[in-house]
């Protein structure tokens, strides 16, 4: 059994609010719509939305008349009735519900009929890429040897620094991927691209989650964590099962050696487990390998302060949408997803099953510790400073 449309005033309120830049999941919540709806809409606009300042001529229909004509449709009104309310001619109605109807469903939808008027009328000249088979074939070779539009864009430049016509840039390789697919660059090449997405990113994405108090920034940090030199500074993160299982696993990694500390978190992960945990694990550490923590914005490390109060470990928050910044963690993770794959309920691992994959990865050698384990490492740091205080005056 098929489900019926949506109304086409609701469906308008959720195209709004993506088109305002808030994401799938807000929109959702703000208008009461399923998010497997509102992520349907926002793949048929490939992720890239009309700017709302655009005007058409009293010529042709507008955004509000094709919502009009959606309306009166749903209501079970012929196209006389239809151009009658409109004032338009029964030819305008009956091409427009043709030429613009989805394919696939065989419906009218305002939103994606305005979004292809919009895209007829502002690209009458022909594409870069679509005049110039060298440009375009080069393009197309470089994105299927899985470079990014950016390198692609980039390394014509090298290649080419005499020969403008050899010159691209990453958007427009991005525009004729998402909004003008006019056949000089097939579709299939979407799934070239390292993300493999349909869909655009928001360019210029902020940070959309709850704002943790009191945060200190990554770039406060002291000087001496960049150079890995010397020890007690870790990264942290959580790794997160499906959704129905609701689960994650805490991951914290020393900078210096490698050193893997794994979180159990059997009874949720909020922002009271999250730091009862860290305060657990890292109270076992000695003190001066405990000195800083960096996480990411997410709302876990709401109760920061707590575990800086119970620890002396002081707290530093990344950039939105920045994990290079926490490199040392994210690698690790990678690793983890080996013994925790993605899309799997994390909750089966038992406070022993985390101690095992730890011990595994702390036993493995590294190459940038001249082959030694983390475990080794860490032991030998341990050695010096028994030795230390064994000879201090």
């Amino acid at each position: 059994m098929s489900t019926p449309p949506l109304d086409p005033a609701l469906v308008r309120r959720v195209m709004d609010l993506l088109a305002a830049g808030f994401g799938p999941m807000d929109a959702a919540r703000q208008t009461g719509v399923s998010k497997s709806a509102i992520y349907r809409m926002h793949h048929r606009v490939g992720g890239v939305y009309r700017p709302a300042t655009v005007t058409y001529s009293k010529r042709y229909l507008d955004r509000e008349e094709r919502y009009e004509i959606a309306r009166l449709r749903d209501a079970g009104n012929t196209i006389t009735d239809v151009a009658e309310r409109l004032g338009r001619s029964k030819s305008t109605v009956s091409r427009e519900l043709k030429r613009n109807a989805n394919p696939r469903t065989e419906q009218y939808e305002p939103e994606r009929a305005d979004r292809l008027a919009w895209d007829r009328q502002r690209r009458p000249k022909e594409s870069k890429l679509s005049g110039s088979a060298p440009l375009r074939e080069k393009v197309q070779n470089m994105l299927n040897n899985r470079s990014s539009p950016d390198q692609v864009s980039g390394r014509l430049k090298v290649e080419h620094p005499d020969d403008p016509s050899m010159h691209i840039s990453a958007e427009t390789i991005y525009q004729s991927l998402y909004v003008y697919p006019r056949g000089e660059l097939k579709r299939e090449l979407t799934a070239s691209l390292r993300r493999g997405g349909r869909t655009r990113k928001r360019r210029g994405r902020s940070e959309t989650r709850g704002q943790i108090p009191n945060a200190v920034s990554i770039h406060e940090r002291p000087e001496e964590v960049e150079g890995r030199l010397v020890p007690g500074h870790h990264e942290g993160d959580l790794i997160k099962g499906t959704i129905a299982s609701n689960s994650a696993v805490g991951t914290i990694v020393e900078r210096t050696t490698g050193y893997l500390t794994l979180l159990h978190l059997p009874h949720g992960h909020g922002a009271h487990q999250v730091a009862d945990a860290i305060i657990t694990q890292m109270s076992e550490l000695p003190d001066w390998f405990a000195k800083t923590l960096t996480w990411d914005r997410g709302t876990e490390m709401w109760q920061h302060g707590r575990i800086t109060l119970a620890t002396q470990i002081r707290c530093y928050f990344a950039d939105p949408y920045t994990p290079w910044q926490r490199g040392t963690n994210e690698n690790t993770n990678g690793l983890l997803r080996e013994y925790m794959p993605k899309h799997t309920d994390l909750s089966i691992h038992t406070a022993q099953d985390l101690q095992a994959i730890a011990t595994q990865l702390n036993d493995r050698p590294r190459k940038r510790l001249g082959y030694l384990t983390p475990r080794e490492a860490f032991d030998n740091l341990i050695a010096k400073d028994l030795e230390r205080v064994a000879t201090a005056p």
